[in-house]
């Protein structure tokens, strides 16, 4: 929201500079997120009018002016200065911005004496644009004819003003209008508030608009008033057209620009009908909720298929207006407009929150409604609003007609003194707390002690003025003192409670250490909404995801499943600004569909939410250095990152742990769909393996179980997202990489150790991982204990083999701690390994 500091302060005017203001209202909830001046800086331009023009004798184009500029003779009389103008609005009597020999426009650009074909120009007459006041150039900036000849243009205009964007909270609702900010400007100085007022309109007319609220749970008031005879064609005033502009709205006719100045200051939304464009007028209007097959055609054009809980204003041919939104086509005032009706209502929020959205728009009134208009003041700014259309365009006004269903009830807050000390750490009494509240504006009572002798008996209840929303428990009212005393005054004390510091247990790690595992290796965190698109989920295989009610925008409509999906669009992004290396991951949870599920104080029924970890790897495998060729990430880069979360760290990817365990991951190749999104390596009855490439991809397994997958991204997800190549994903649950076996120290061996290789050949189906598992378990049974670790590291096909056929060698390393070994036992131990791998898988020996 803009606002102007001008207009501001012609409500309330502390004695404070422009950055202390837009520090205090920062400090008090209301922060600025920008501040800047309205108009550029630039000097020497006044207030002239052309008193006399002719053509240029050289040139069609342009005019030779004489000008009044405020200037004098000698004799007091008027001087006239000649200037070269090739404007084609040139008119006697028009007052413009003139620029003076020694003037300095936006730009630097520095004006002075000229000769344009030969006539001397004094200066320059200057458009919106030239002044940086708008874009505007197609002539000269007509002003006001009562300003004064001579006059500098920034106090004119009053351009020595700054503009204030403001970030609200949801809650405050009533800070949506410039009558909202002074109050709480006033709140935070003390600085005196006046606020806008104008005579009340006597009727002159008897005429009324029937309406009839069908709907009550929509509008809970419903004010209006018949005006005929306008002039729909007068101008709109400078000084109302200038607030609008600095406050973002386009002045657009003097009808829509009242309504939108009365919703800009008041914080009320009005609408204007045409009153002879809305049917038989004996039938009035109805306020009701749609019916399912109608529809409407709105001001900006959007034909919209309305539903039965988006609510109207219908007249006897249909709907003419969306509640609280914005108002039909058909119905809207225009330059041939004489007579109208103009309305002012109090909408529900629940009953507008979220309509606007569903025909992707979003209007100043709904956003107005939806977070809570004031409900007791619609006949009292009706009034006003009818006061500024009769004042600027004429006309003559009926009554007011007033009907109210239901208004929102504010039940009585009670606030503990005691309490607010307790929670702000001040010594606060009764009468302190009551001041803040006098300066807000609030309704009071106090009861028990006001001393600080007996501050736990102390309480304040405030019944919540009608134009805040926001105050329904004490602490919103322990909110509102620390707001208005500054949260800055509030002590910096140390906590006093005890420090009951929990052990850390040594069998489990946290998420930190996971992130910096991989953030070591070279990825990046990012952070995605938990919002996905519904169509991406899809292409990525997934259809379950739970839909919102009321997404936040269109493409995000949907819980996410996966991870992948936030990590693919994140990468497209960094390509599309020339990234060639891009490491990412993200740990979040994702939300999947479990029918049956219970549901508990910390779990939604039907909903698990699992932590899950994801990272991709794309561009080279490492950063471009002399010592090593360039090459592209592959399987392995991603499977090696992928073992160091579980501390597979030892020789080729050997797992290493003081238990001398062997490595509990193993990856099952995938070769066709079967990967889900229920749990990433189990089944579930929705597959998501049409997103990895069938042949690069793998289940991953801890312990047996199943923990995730990883993978190359499918070809066809590669050419519909417009990848050069295609990444390396990988998904894991987090939960059981949280397990870590606590270090127990032990002597090293003084022992040498004993170190075979062993080549196999065996058919090419035959998994490295299963064939390990195979000796590793066969050694075991025949020399406990002695072996300490064991890992592939070669792999052959070609000549000397058959085509179905390849050959793998594995390295086992032998040691004791109380002996030396012998060649006996290890061979024993291997012939045994050898035997049991010609069982399991039909191998043999390679010669």
């Amino acid at each position: 929201m803009k606002i102007s500091e001008r207009w501001l302060r012609a409500y309330v005017d502390p004695p404070i500079s422009t950055t202390e203001l837009s520090d205090r209202m920062t400090m008090a909830g209301l922060e600025v997120e920008a501040a800047e001046p309205a108009a550029p800086p630039f000097q020497g331009v006044v207030v002239a009018e052309i008193c006399a023009f002719e053509r240029h004798p050289d040139a069609d184009r342009l005019n030779v002016c004489q000008v009044d500029a405020g200037e004098r003779d000698a004799n007091g009389g008027q001087r006239l200065r000649q200037i070269v103008c090739g404007a084609p609005n040139v008119a006697i009597g028009m007052k413009v911005p003139c620029a003076l020999p020694g003037a300095l426009l936006p730009g630097a650009v520095a004006i002075g004496e000229a000769k344009m074909r030969g006539v001397t120009s004094l200066g320059m007459l200057c458009s919106a644009r030239e002044l940086g006041l708008s874009t505007d150039h197609g002539g000269l900036l007509a002003l006001d004819g009562t300003l004064v000849n001579g006059q500098d243009i920034r106090e004119a205009l009053a351009l020595d003003d700054t503009v204030f964007e403001l970030k609200l909270t949801p809650n405050r609702a009533d800070c949506l209008s410039m009558v909202g900010v002074a109050r709480e400007v006033s709140a935070l100085t003390g600085a005196p508030i006046q606020l806008p007022t104008r005579p009340a309109v006597i009727p002159t007319l008897t005429d009324r608009l029937a309406v009839r609220i069908e709907a009550p749970d929509l509008c809970g008031r419903f004010s209006g008033r018949v005006i005929r005879g306008v002039n729909a064609r007068a101008e709109t005033p400078d000084w109302m057209r200038s607030r609008l502009e600095r406050a973002g709205q386009r002045s657009i006719s003097a009808l829509v620009d009242l309504s939108n100045y009365v919703m800009l200051e008041l914080g009320r939304p009005t609408h204007v009908f045409d009153l002879n464009k809305l049917g038989d007028a004996s039938q009035g209007l109805t306020v009701r909720w749609a019916h399912a097959d109608e529809s409407l055609t709105l001001l900006n054009g959007q034909t919209v298929k309305l539903a039965s809980d988006v609510g109207v204003i219908a007249a006897s041919e249909g709907p003419e207006s969306l509640a609280g939104i914005m108002g039909g086509e058909a119905a809207a005032v225009s330059l041939d407009t004489t007579d109208i009706y103009v309305e002012a209502a109090f909408w529900w929020p629940t009953a507008i929150a979220g309509r606007a959205r569903r025909f992707n728009f979003v209007t100043d009134a709904g956003h107005r409604f939806e977070r809570g208009v004031d409900a007791q003041t619609t006949v009292e700014h009706l009034d006003y609003l009818s006061a500024l259309i009769l004042e600027i365009c004429g006309g003559q006004a009926g009554p007011i007609d007033d009907q109210i269903t239901a208004l929102p009830e504010r039940p009585p807050v009670t606030m503990r003194v005691a309490r607010a000390n307790r929670i702000l750490g001040l010594s606060l009494n009764q009468n302190d707390c009551a001041a803040v509240f006098d300066r807000l504006g609030f309704a009071w009572t106090a009861n028990g002690a006001t001393t600080n002798d007996a501050l736990s008996e102390a309480t304040i209840t405030v019944v919540p003025p009608s134009w805040r929303f926001d105050l329904a428990i004490e602490e919103d009212l322990i909110e509102e003192v620390a707001r208005i005393r500054g949260f800055d005054s509030l002590p910096l004390r140390a906590p006093l409670a005890p420090a009951n510091l929990a052990a850390v247990p040594g069998e489990r790690r946290t998420l930190l250490n996971l992130k910096r595992a991989l953030a070591a290796r070279d990825y990046q965190e990012i952070i995605n909404f938990s919002f996905v698109s519904s169509a991406g989920e899809q292409a990525l295989g997934l259809s379950q995801g739970i839909r919102l009610l009321n997404p936040i925008a269109e493409p995000l409509d949907v819980m996410r499943t996966t991870l992948i999906g936030g990590l693919l669009e994140t990468l497209q992004r960094n390509l599309n600004r020339s990234a060639q290396r891009v490491r990412l991951f993200e740990a979040g949870r994702v939300f999947l569909r479990v029918p049956g599920k219970a549901g508990d104080a910390f779990e939604v029924a039907g909903v698990e939410q699992p932590m899950r970890i994801a990272a991709l790897a794309f561009g080279d495998s490492g950063e471009p250095q002399w010592g090593l060729p360039s090459r592209t990430v592959d399987f392995y880069d991603a499977k090696a990152d992928l073992e160091v979360l579980l501390g597979v760290n030892g020789p080729n990817g050997a797992f290493v742990s003081d238990a001398l365990t062997f490595n509990p991951l193993t990856f099952e190749p995938v070769t066709s769909a079967g990967l889900t999104s229920e749990s990433p390596g189990g089944a579930s009855a929705e597959s998501i393996g049409t997103a990895l490439h069938p042949g690069r991809s793998a289940r991953v397994h801890l312990h047996g179980q199943p923990l995730g997958w990883i993978g190359e991204l499918h070809p066809r997800l590669v050419s519909s997202l417009d990848l050069p190549r295609a990444p390396i994903v990988f998904e894991l649950d987090v939960e059981p990489l949280l397990a870590v076996s606590v270090v127990k120290p032990h002597e090293p061996s003084k022992f040498p150790q004993v170190v075979r290789d062993l080549a196999l050949v065996v058919g090419r189906d035959c998994s490295a991982q299963s064939l390990l598992s195979q000796l590793r378990e066969s050694i075991e049974a025949v020399v406990p204990d002695l072996l300490q670790s064991c890992w592939p590291f070669d792999e052959y096909r070609g000549k000397g083999l058959e085509n179905n056929e390849k050959s793998l060698a594995f390295r086992f390393v032998f040691q004791d701690n109380s002996r030396t070994l012998n060649d006996e036992e290890i061979d024993r131990a291997l012939r045994n390994a050898i035997a049991a791998a010609a069982q399991h898988c039909g191998a043999r020996l390679r010669g």
